[in-house]
């Protein structure tokens, strides 16, 4: 935790840093309108990408099936589009790992990967301490029975 609290207080120093040493090497006016045109790149891909998968998450819908695909996706398009708006170079080239279609999925497939195996040991955790818990379980026995009152 600490370490991401550090990168959080870093990246925006980061981020100036590669504004500046670019800005020396092209110049002030194209770098502000690079990251002008990366903003409005991200606020059309972010409109676009968000429809089509909001689209297909309603097709699955109508279908009975669950949009988990969709929703992860619509997810990472989301950070993909706010790390578009973030002025910076680092940012955008992050923000556009996310919403290129298969480098998403690529992200979008190890997130699940990574959800699932969180869920098996979770699960194995909770069956273990159930067990540990309540060794024996009480035996039930099935039958009828008659009542005779005297």
């Amino acid at each position: 935790m600490r370490a991401f609290f550090f990168l959080f207080l870093l990246f925006p120093l980061i981020e100036l840093a590669v504004i500046i040493k670019v800005g020396s090497a092209i110049g002030v006016l194209p770098v502000l309108l690079l990251i002008i045109a990366t903003g409005v790149l991200g606020v059309v891909l972010l409109r676009v990408a968000g429809v089509a998968t909001a689209w297909r998450a309603r097709e699955r819908l109508a279908r009975g099936e669950l949009p988990e695909q969709e929703m992860l996706e619509g997810l990472l398009i989301a950070v993909g589009g706010g790390l578009l708006l973030l002025p910076g170079f680092i940012s955008d080239v992050f923000g556009l790992l996310c919403l290129l279609p298969f480098t998403r999925r690529l992200l979008v497939r190890k997130l699940r990967r990574k959800a699932e195996e969180q869920a098996l040991r979770q699960r194995a955790f909770a069956e273990d301490l159930a067990a540990r818990n309540n060794p024996q379980r009480p035996s039930v026995i099935e039958g009828e029975y008659k009542r005779h009152d005297k």
